[in-house]
């Protein structure tokens, strides 16, 4: 039983047959994408994937490289060297336009192309080979293994980007890019072309969520507060014109590409990535900006969102036998966030009979248990039961209900003991 994905299903059945939006096709290549291709991928601080639809479709990384390359340059550099050279305000304009400063030519933050253009740039390298060898290195130990580049994109790319080019040129004449132009928008246009999915995203964003601590393979990609530089500036800054309404109503730090794809790092609880074609007049993909905002609500992510202090969720899990019968017995205390909740349930898995037995969730030190947790817990239960166990559930409010047009597969007790005398008479 894996409540989590079963979230992301229901989230994808859902918004699958959302049909607004375009395919951008200013890059030829790019063009060719299917609008149906709709994944969705978390990583948990804990390493565990959970993934729902098209999640090993490739596609390229775009401007979803832009935080991950602008940590590279902070560790190269520091933030103040590259504040200096670098902006972080957002520029309320959309992703491509000429957002520099009068007089200095600075861009105005490094998540639009012309500060992403100047981030690259800042990458220490003898030349424009061994910057992108870098840049490649830093975006394969963020996903946590070897990325290659789409040529075909590239070439496209390359082909059609003189908007670019000309905001290279544009911050070479001002002063604030010193590197070649044509030689930095050749490294930009690789760097957009690196070829992901949606699970490699998902692993990136959990490693930011992490400190920079890659949660699969334990790599450090990058120092803490570096990661915390770039994740306060996807919040301001990452969803372009959108920034705004964006940090609003889902409140995460975030980022989106043309190619359909976009990260959200919700710190030290998961990163996650979806990936869908169609963009709004933004650029954002539109059913990942739907996804991320119903993810939000039902697990209450919002960063503005203050949960209280936090302790060790699950306090006790263990398995017994009591009267011939086998019994196992989960604690936990507490708010049951997403966080939280995750642990949970891999406590119940852990501690659940081999055979069917009986099982005790006792909740009679939690305090509040958010909609999406609850659900998730009410779909555990009846998986125990379908399975042939028998549960109870200990705890002085009624967290958790039965869903909708299914009768209650769980006993319901004020106490532990109580809770546990059933499981020996029942």
């Amino acid at each position: 039983m894996d409540p989590v994905t079963d979230s992301l299903n229901e989230v994808h059945r859902r918004l699958s047959g959302l049909r607004d939006g375009q395919v951008a096709d200013y890059i030829p290549q790019l063009a060719t994408a299917d609008p149906d291709d709709f994944g969705i991928a978390l990583v948990s601080m804990a390493g565990h994937t959970y993934r729902a639809g098209r999640t090993d479709t490739p596609f390229t990384v775009q401007s979803v490289s832009k935080p991950f390359v602008y940590a590279l340059a902070l560790s190269d550099l520091g933030p103040a060297e590259v504040l200096r050279r670098v902006g972080a305000e957002p520029s309320g304009n959309p992703f491509n336009a000429i957002s520099l400063e009068r007089d200095t030519g600075r861009p105005a933050n490094p998540m639009i192309n012309a500060g992403a253009i100047a981030t690259t740039a800042l990458v220490r390298a003898d030349g424009p080979a061994e910057r992108f060898r870098r840049i490649l290195a830093c975006l394969s130990a963020f996903a946590g293994r070897p990325l290659d580049v789409d040529e075909d994109v590239y070439a496209s790319e390359a082909a059609t980007g003189d908007r670019n080019r000309a905001l290279a040129y544009l911050m070479h004449s001002a002063g604030s890019l010193r590197a070649d132009p044509e030689e930095t928008a050749d490294t930009y246009f690789r760097q957009c072309s690196v070829r992901v999915t949606v699970v490699d995203l998902a692993v990136m964003a959990a490693t930011l969520a992490n400190g920079g601590r890659n949660p699969v393979t334990g790599v450090q990609a990058v120092a803490e507060p570096d990661a915390v530089r770039v994740l306060a500036v996807m919040a301001t800054c990452g969803m372009y014109d959108g920034a705004g309404e964006w940090l609003l109503d889902v409140g995460l730090p975030a980022k989106s590409g043309v190619s359909g794809g976009l990260i959200a790092a919700s710190p030290a609880r998961f990163g996650i990535a979806v990936h869908s074609p169609p963009l709004d007049g933004s650029g954002n993909p539109v059913r990942a900006v739907a996804a991320l905002g119903e993810m939000s609500e039902r697990f209450g992510l919002h960063i503005m969102h203050g949960p209280g202090l936090r302790a060790t969720t699950v306090t006790g899990a263990e398995r017994f036998e009591r009267d011939g019968r086998a019994i196992g017995v989960v604690t936990a205390q507490g708010i049951l966030e997403f966080t939280e909740f995750e642990a949970l349930v891999h406590a119940v898995g852990e501690v659940t009979p081999s055979a069917p037995g009986w099982m005790v969730v006792d909740l009679t030190a939690v305090t509040g248990v958010l909609p999406g947790p609850a659900a998730g817990l009410a779909a555990v239960l009846d998986d125990l039961a379908d399975r042939g166990h028998r549960a109870a559930v200990a705890a002085q409010e009624t967290f958790i209900e039965a869903g909708e047009g299914r009768p209650r597969t769980w006993e319901m007790f004020r106490t532990r003991e109580e809770a546990l005398s059933w499981c020996t008479r029942a």
